[in-house]
């Protein structure tokens, strides 16, 4: 047992809205040591290619390569890895993949158009982006499941060649994910991480092709990076620490709605852990759950830290006041662990990702159901999506006018005038001489 106390609230007391607004309250900006830092490392890649980035990852990583293509991994090298690990590993890998990409492919775009009566169609030209990047964080940590949903989604929408870059401190490399990059049908590796691995990404080197999208989550370097070459590369997001919100109405098992809290608290101390019940015993019971199982986690330590600064049981009066709340937190995962999800879906403007019903799980999303896991954060999901096919996939307009769009013509030379753009007007009179 632990003597941990989640912090309690309800939201109908007095100063709820401050006490709330504090919980939640995020900085993801870093600090001008940082910022400056990573200025001077995407300066000097921009301006030194692959000398850069090579010095770089010698000074950060303790690398001992004499140039930057001893840092490319070949393709033989990433089947090597898939040929080396456990074979219940390489199954479950690939039934993830298999699954994120049969969800995915649904969200492929097509060209489309239509001809009006005068004969103008108009329309939009779908294409896949020619090149894309892909970070995947290294050194302690390993995430073959970001490279399968951050690659997948990239070619199912048709990306020709996808670059991945990532860490190796001491030139430990790890094959669980290098095998996820080839199970994904990664194109190029490089292992290299860092502010400079972002600039190279984005301005391209001698050795590494500049992309037109940078996607995948790093630390507060890679983040800031992010930030800086953003206009010249295009991004994904720049992403918060993980969070779940769990609305229960107090029948599902506490000892599952712990671990559902557990499985974001264990991320990182920054992770943030949120349930709301309209059942006082209930939230009762999840903390008791709460205290007996958390020292039975391998990160209990993390996960203690991340539930004391970050984590609340709210108390609300019913259902329809925990979705006022959903909508006001814009959780990056929501669970609906009550006896009808379907019934308040319909009132849920603001998630990530919904997962519905007592037997859905969180952890689930972030493996194997399907859809990706790279979520909007901080409460960005007001106007932001899930990363997705269509994040790989770019939309030309198509117009093409007929000789008998006289109406488009007089209207194009209308308008135009009255914006004293008499280039613009005589440009369509040319074509259509106003009667």
């Amino acid at each position: 047992m632990t003597d941990l106390k989640l912090r309690r609230l309800k939201a109908d007391a007095p100063g709820f809205k401050a006490e709330l607004d504090a919980l939640l309250a995020w900085e993801a900006v870093s600090d001008r040591r940082v910022a400056k830092a990573v200025e001077d490392i995407v300066e000097a890649v921009k301006n030194r290619g692959d000398d850069a980035v090579l010095e770089y990852t010698r000074q950060f990583d303790g690398s001992d390569a004499s140039s930057l293509s001893e840092l490319e991994l070949s393709s033989d090298r990433l089947q090597q890895a898939l040929a080396s690990i456990a074979p219940e590993l390489k199954t479950a890998l690939e039934h993830a993949a298999e699954r994120i990409r049969s969800y995915h492919s649904h969200q492929k775009q097509e060209s489309w158009s239509y001809t009006e009566a005068d004969g103008t169609v108009l329309g939009q030209q779908i294409r896949p982006l020619d090149r894309a990047g892909l970070y995947v964080p290294g050194g302690k940590a390993a995430y073959p499941s970001s490279v399968l949903m951050n690659a997948i989604p990239a070619k199912v929408a048709g990306v020709e060649e996808l670059i991945m870059v990532s860490p190796t401190p001491g030139g430990k490399l790890n094959d669980v994910v290098l095998a996820a990059a080839a199970i994904a049908g990664v194109d190029r590796f490089f292992a290299i991480g860092g502010a400079q691995a972002i600039a190279a990404l984005a301005y391209g080197t001698e050795t590494i092709p500049r992309v037109d999208k940078i996607v995948g989550p790093g630390n507060i370097y890679v983040a800031t990076a992010k930030r800086q070459v953003f206009g010249q590369v295009g991004l994904d997001m720049i992403a918060g620490p993980s969070e779940i919100l769990v609305v229960c109405d107090g029948k599902t098992d506490p000892d599952w709605i712990a671990m559902d809290l557990f499985s974001q608290a264990e991320h990182d101390e920054d992770a943030q852990s949120i349930l709301i019940s309209p059942d006082v015993a209930f939230l009762d019971a999840v903390q008791e759950s709460i205290e007996r199982l958390l020292p039975t986690l391998e990160r209990a330590e993390i996960a203690s830290a991340s539930l004391r600064e970050r984590g609340a049981l709210i108390e609300v009066a019913d259902l329809d006041a925990a979705v006022e709340l959903v909508n006001r937190i814009a959780p990056e995962h929501l669970e609906l662990s009550v006896e009808s999800p379907e019934a308040l879906l319909p009132q849920i403007r603001h998630a990530g990702a919904i997962f519905m019903g007592r037997y859905t799980p969180e952890a689930l999303g972030d493996y194997c159901a399907g859809p990706n896991h790279v979520l909007p954060t901080s409460g960005t999901s007001r106007f932001s999506s899930p990363l997705g096919v269509y994040d790989f996939q770019k939309r030309s307009s198509l117009i093409q006018c007929s000789a008998q769009a006289h109406l488009l013509g007089e209207t194009a030379s209308v308008l135009a005038r009255s914006e004293s753009l008499t280039a613009h007007a005589r440009s369509a009179e040319l074509r259509w001489p106003r009667k």
